[in-house]
């Protein structure tokens, strides 16, 4: 085994590496080529425990191990990888372990960004999407140093460094955005904007809506008219109060005997207070007017059937990002652990290798990706002959029809 890493270690045997590497990546080039890959970096503890080291320093191996992919990735003509750096349920560890990964996460960031020859060389900007809250002032002072730093690249490709993360989370708060999106009310369309035509789907549906909230509007009109009946009474009533040469009002006719000698003795107490007191038209005139009035004119906000599963995506950390083509999760372990689960789509490929992350190296590699071109050039070979077909088939009927004109 020595004499194995002897010989490969040697200046020869590295350098017909090195060619074989860069032949096999320029092979990978001529065919289709995934533009987003996601890694789950997984077994880092498990390669120190393996072989008897500390838990940073295999911590450590795995980013020398990361360093490496990443220089596939892009050379091969990969735009954007994400990488699975932190969990927030990582939080759970020893707190020894958790300070370890916070300064080794702040080393390796100022390295990729002062030293990182690999991102200046393909144009690589860093983004970290995650939760900030959980992590210290002096952790998010690094972070916003590299993502500044790295900006100055082209920006052709996109190491996104999810830390801490978590997918429910990120959808949790892409919907919560959206919420606050339309829950904000529509601003009037200035003039010379194109008018909202009115045989829109949308414009269909609030119609109907506001059909059916008149008519439950029209019911409750009608279960309030004996209450507005009385207040209109008492209205008139209190009218001849304030003008007593007014005629009777005929409505008032039909009240007792009563009730009629109960207002009149009242009425002489009253009428000094009423001299100067405002006429009631004056003092109904300052309510404020309400949904009922002429003159109010209810906000207009979004409407929710206009929600798609696009908006929720462009509330997303990586809402400019292609879709995930290639999920790779190392140290035979088969599960997402909440990672990436709406970029995931039908197209996604998902492998799971029974290698640790530290041993993860492009010999690992170069089998998946070549899957993955297969699996592509199968299904577009398969798509172009239904094509292929179906264009047959129409011209087969249109000479079928042509021929019976004929006869």
């Amino acid at each position: 085994m020595r004499l194995h890493n002897w010989l490969l270690a040697s200046p020869p045997a590295e350098y017909g590496l090195n060619v074989l590497r860069e032949l096999l990546i320029g092979a990978l080039r001529q065919g289709p080529i995934p533009k987003h890959i996601a890694f789950v970096m997984d077994g880092n503890r498990r390669y120190a425990k393996h072989n008897r080291i500390e838990t940073v320093e295999g911590h450590n191996l795995g980013f020398e191990a990361l360093a490496r992919i990443l220089e596939v990735c892009y050379k091969a003509g990969v735009t954007h990888v994400t990488i699975y750096a932190f969990s927030i349920e990582n939080f759970k560890r020893s707190q020894y372990e958790i300070d370890a990964l916070m300064n080794m996460a702040k080393t390796k960031l100022q390295q990729l960004s002062q030293h990182g020859d690999i991102l200046e060389r393909y144009g690589a900007q860093i983004r970290v999407l995650g939760e900030r809250s959980f992590l210290k002032p002096d952790v998010l002072e690094v972070i916003d140093r590299a993502v500044e730093m790295s900006s100055r690249y082209e920006g052709r490709c996109v190491l996104n460094v999810c830390f801490p993360y978590t997918s429910r989370l990120e959808i949790t708060t892409a919907v919560r955005d959206t919420v606050a999106e339309f829950c904000k009310p529509i601003l009037p369309s200035t003039p010379g904007k194109e008018r909202r035509s009115p045989f829109k789907e949308e414009r269909i549906a609030n119609t109907i809506r506001s059909h059916h909230l008149s008519e439950h509007s029209t019911l409750d009109d009608i279960s309030n008219h004996n209450s507005l009946d009385s207040e209109s009474t008492l209205t008139l009533v209190a009218a001849e109060h304030l003008d007593p040469a007014a005629p009777p009002s005929p409505s008032l006719s039909t009240t007792s005997a009563s009730s009629q000698h109960t207002f009149q003795s009242d009425s002489a107490s009253h009428d000094a207070s009423s001299t100067t007191s405002a006429p009631l038209s004056f003092l109904l005139a300052q309510t404020p007017p309400t949904s009922k009035s002429p003159g109010f004119k209810e906000p207009q906000y979004p409407s929710p059937e206009t929600i798609t599963p696009a908006t929720i995506t462009s509330h997303l950390y990586t809402a400019d990002n292609p879709p995930v083509d290639l999920l790779i999760r190392t140290s035979g372990v088969s599960r997402l652990s909440d990672f990436m689960l709406w970029q995931c789509h039908q197209d996604t490929e998902i492998v799971f290798l029974d290698v640790l992350w530290p041993d993860f190296d492009l010999w690992s590699f170069l089998p998946v990706l070549w899957g993955w071109q297969w699996r592509v050039r199968k299904e577009t070979n398969q798509k172009s002959e239904a094509e292929a077909e179906a264009e047959a088939r129409k011209v087969r009927i249109g000479t079928l029809r042509k021929a019976m004109k004929a006869a």
